[in-house]
């Protein structure tokens, strides 16, 4: 028997009881509904989880802390340390900062700073690494300086007490906020030092030449100002002591310190992709650097969600091993309703392989069929449960769940995997009732006895 009349004979005979074999389509359908829905929250948690961290760090970013000493200890980035991680393959940039060691006052007219923090950078690495301006231009000059985006949101005004121009996030509350266009503006940076047990301020004008662009979360806040090398090493010899740090009226060392020029508070390396990551992350650590990147924290995420997937997807099986009772019931019960048929092909010479195919193909075609119908179905209700939820958890508790949670997401993967494990679990059932079909009398068959 050729195979395009094996699958005339199942269809045949499917038609024949639509009743049983549609209920048992349904029971399989809705097993591998349950276990891509149950699997795809797995997968949608996941997606959220690795969103929210990606789009907190870049993922191509790794922080470089320092290189350890033959004692134990570790020293700082230096220049040398910069052109060696320049000349690494699949790096894209690296950027470098030096901080001012001392809490930093602006003065704009009749405003001052809160919570800003004054930095030195290579600003044609920290281009490269994607920095952007939202307004202005890069510095030119030496008393030229870029400020963070939301600069103007830390100006409290001198004439009004702390408290009563924040709000309870500690935000300068809108009516009391700077208004004025920054670009060109002149602030002074007061610097202090302790000299002789006094504290004594200079003042170091500068003028806003660009705005950095917004950062890419909501919940961000940039107030940072980049000023130039030039302008450091003034304050420097103001205060006598390296980044700018207030003297110690108890450690007179402090003031003798030796000024470092050529080392870095802060140095992130930019890959090329986050593929190479972890090339760059393990070639730094066998020269002895420490170092931090996102993919570390994105391995230990992804392990865990790997055994939650896996846990899900196991669960969901489950379902379908139920709905194989339906299948190995339907099928026991086609071997009793043929066995007429089956005695007339044995009588005119089939062998037992072609009727063993001939079950197993039909118990395959009603497995692969629900599997199918199952994942449709299981797109619409994945689609209703991420639209549902949200406005569920609003009505039931009151709490606004985060705008870019995704309860429930089905990858490719996931019905592939489905629809195998379907076809394994529907095959098995339909087995050993083909197993039978092959054992039937011909003579007690033509008497529709088995």
């Amino acid at each position: 028997m050729k195979l395009k009349d094996q699958f005339r004979f199942v269809k045949q005979n499917m038609k024949k009881n639509k009743s049983r074999v549609f209920m048992t389509i349904l029971a399989t359908a809705m097993g591998c509904t349950f276990l891509i829905v149950l699997a795809s929250v797995g997968f949608g948690l996941h997606k959220s989880v690795i969103k929210d961290v990606t789009e907190q760090r870049a993922v191509t970013q790794i922080d470089v802390y320092g290189k350890q000493k033959d004692n134990g200890s570790y020293q700082t980035v230096m220049d040398q340390d910069i052109q060696n991680f320049e000349d690494m393959k699949d790096v894209k940039a690296v950027t470098r900062r030096k901080m001012l060691q001392q809490e930093s006052t602006y003065k704009l007219e009749n405003y001052s700073s809160m919570n800003t923090q004054t930095l030195v950078a290579n600003m044609p690495s920290e281009i490269k690494a994607g920095f952007e301006l939202s307004e202005g231009k890069l510095p030119e000059k030496v008393d030229e300086v870029v400020v963070g985006y939301h600069f103007a949101q830390s100006l409290v005004p001198d004439n009004k007490n702390f408290e009563d121009v924040v709000d309870e996030q500690g935000r300068v509350k809108e009516e009391f906020r700077y208004k004025e266009d920054l670009i060109g503006k002149k602030i002074d940076l007061i610097v202090r030092q302790n000299i002789d047990g006094k504290i004594e301020e200079k003042a170091f004008s500068v003028t806003i030449a660009g705005i950095g662009n917004k950062p890419k979360r909501e919940w961000m806040t940039n107030t940072n100002i980049f000023i130039s090398e030039e302008l450091l090493k003034e304050i420097e010899e103001f205060t006598g002591t390296p980044r700018g740090s207030l003297n110690d009226p108890n450690n007179r060392s402090a003031v003798q310190q030796k000024v470092e020029t050529d080392t870095y508070d802060e140095v992130k390396i930019y890959a090329k992709d986050m593929e190479a990551v972890e090339g760059i992350a393990a070639a730094l650590k066998e020269k002895g650097f420490a170092t931090y990147s996102v993919v570390n924290e994105l391995k230990e995420v992804n392990v865990l969600f790997a055994i939650v997937k896996a846990g899900l997807i196991f669960i969901g099986t489950i379902a379908i091993v139920i709905a194989s009772i339906g299948i190995y019931n339907t099928m026991t019960m086609a071997v009793t309703e043929r066995a007429p048929d089956i005695g007339i092909m044995k009588a005119i010479g089939a062998n037992p392989g072609t009727i063993k195919r001939i079950f197993l193909l039909e118990s395959s075609y009603i497995g692969l069929i629900g599997a199918l119908i199952g994942t449709a179905a299981s797109y619409v209700v994945s689609y209703l449960v991420n639209f549902a939820f949200p406005i569920i958890i609003e009505k039931a508790f009151n709490e606004k769940p985060p705008e870019d949670l995704l309860l429930s997401d089905i990858p490719i993967t996931l019905p592939v995997i489905c629809v195998i494990i379907c076809y394994a679990v529907t095959i098995l059932s339909g087995y050993r009732p083909a197993q039978r079909a092959t054992r039937v009398d011909v003579l007690k068959a033509m008497r529709r006895e088995v």
